[in-house]
C-alpha cells in the first residue's frame, strides 16, 4: 500500500517506521528540514517499546503530487488547519485519510478539507514518544491504536485499515464509538499534560507527588464528569484508577505539552486541558481545575517567548 504520513514528529515517525517494516511503501512529510534531510540520507530510526530499527523511506518538506492509498495525518492539533489544506495533492478517489491528534476538534477541520466520507479518526494511547534528535524517535510504551469512521465510511473498510496496523505490530482495532475512545484518552492526558508542563515533572513523578497528584486527579475527575454529563459512555467508572494505570505503564514519560515548553514551542494544551471547559460550557457546566491549568501553561508559554 502507498502510504503518506503527514506530520513526521515523534508519533508520525513510529507509524512510518513500523508500517515500512511491514512492507508498505511509506513516505513522510514534515516541515522540519533537519529531520527530513536526516531521514533521506541516513534513514529513520525508531527505538523503544517496538524494538530498535532503522528504515529507508522518502521524506518531503511539503506534500508532492503523488496520490496515496492511505494518508495518516499525524500533525499536532495546532497545525491541523494548514496540514489538512495541504493534503489535496495526495488524494485520489480511492484515498482514505486517518487523522490522529490529541484532544478534541481536529477531525471536523480535516473532514472539511478532504471529505467526511473518506475520513477515519484515530486515537493513539500510551506511547510516551519523543524525538530526541533529527531522524530518531523513541517511545516508552505502545498501548493501542483505535480507529473509527468519522461519518459514512463502512465499518469493514475501517477494519481493513486497522488490520494493516495490526499486521505492522500495533495493538490496532476498529471501534464503533470513537468519541468514547477520544474521551478516555483525554481524561488521562489532562491528568498529566498541564501538571507536568507546569512543574517540569514526568508522569511518574506527578503520580507520586504529595501535592500535584491531587491536582492531577482533580483534573481527570473533572474531565470524567464533563464526559458523562455530555452523554459519553466510558469503559471505566473510576478515573483515579485509570490515570494511575496509565502512569504506571510509562512513569518516565514526558507529555508532549512539557516537551513543547522545554523546546520553547506553543503546546497543544488548548485542545487537551483547554477542551474540558469548552465542552463544559456547551452543557451548562464549568471546569475550573482545567481552566486554571490551561491558563498557567499558556502563561508559561508567553513567558518563554518574551
Amino acid at each position: 500500500m502507498d502510504i503518506f504520513v503527514v506530520g513526521c514528529g515523534a508519533m508520525g515517525s513510529i507509524y512510518a517506521a513500523l508500517l515500512t517494516s511491514a512492507g508498505h511503501n511509506v513516505s513522510v512529510v514534515d516541515p522540519n528540514v533537519d529531520h527530513i534531510n536526516t531521514i533521506n540520507t541516513r534513514g529513520l530510526r525508531v527505538s523503544g517499546a517496538s524494538g530498535d530499527r532503522t528504515v529507508k523511506l522518502q521524506g518531503y518538506i511539503t506534500p508532492p503530487a503523488i496520490p496515496a492509498d492511505l494518508i495518516i495525518c499525524a500533525v499536532k492539533a495546532r497545525f491541523i488547519e494548514s496540514a489538512a489544506a495541504s493534503l489535496q495533492s495526495l488524494i485520489a478517489p480511492h484515498t482514505r485519510v486517518l487523522t490522529i491528534q490529541n484532544g478534541l476538534g481536529s477531525a471536523e477541520i480535516v473532514a472539511d478539507q478532504v471529505g467526511a466520507e473518506r475520513l477515519l479518526v484515530g486515537v493513539a494511547q500510551g506511547f510516551g514518544a519523543s524525538l530526541p534528535e533529527p531522524g530518531v524517535a523513541h517511545h516508552n510504551d505502545m498501548k493501542a491504536i483505535r480507529m473509527g469512521a468519522y461519518s459514512t465510511l463502512a465499518f469493514d473498510e475501517v477494519g481493513r485499515i486497522a488490520q494493516l496496523w495490526a499486521d505492522a505490530g500495533f495493538d490496532a482495532a476498529p471501534v464503533n464509538n470513537i468519541a468514547a475512545m477520544q474521551w478516555e484518552k483525554l481524561i488521562c492526558n489532562v491528568a498529566y499534560s498541564a501538571p507536568c508542563a507546569i512543574t517540569g515533572l514526568n508522569v511518574g513523578e506527578i503520580l507520586d507527588h504529595p501535592h500535584m497528584s491531587l491536582v492531577s486527579r482533580a483534573a481527570a475527575r473533572e474531565a470524567f464528569d464533563v464526559a458523562i454529563a455530555s452523554g459519553i459512555t466510558l469503559r471505566f467508572n473510576d478515573p483515579d484508577q485509570e490515570i494511575r494505570d496509565f502512569a504506571e505503564r510509562m512513569p518516565n514519560a514526558k507529555p508532549s505539552v512539557l516537551l513543547d515548553l522545554e523546546a520553547g514551542r506553543i503546546s497543544e494544551v488548548d485542545v487537551i486541558n483547554g477542551a474540558i471547559p469548552r465542552q463544559a460550557a456547551k452543557i451548562g457546566l464549568t471546569a475550573p481545575v482545567n481552566t486554571t491549568l490551561t491558563a498557567l501553561v499558556q502563561t508559561l508559554e508567553l513567558k518563554g517567548r518574551t
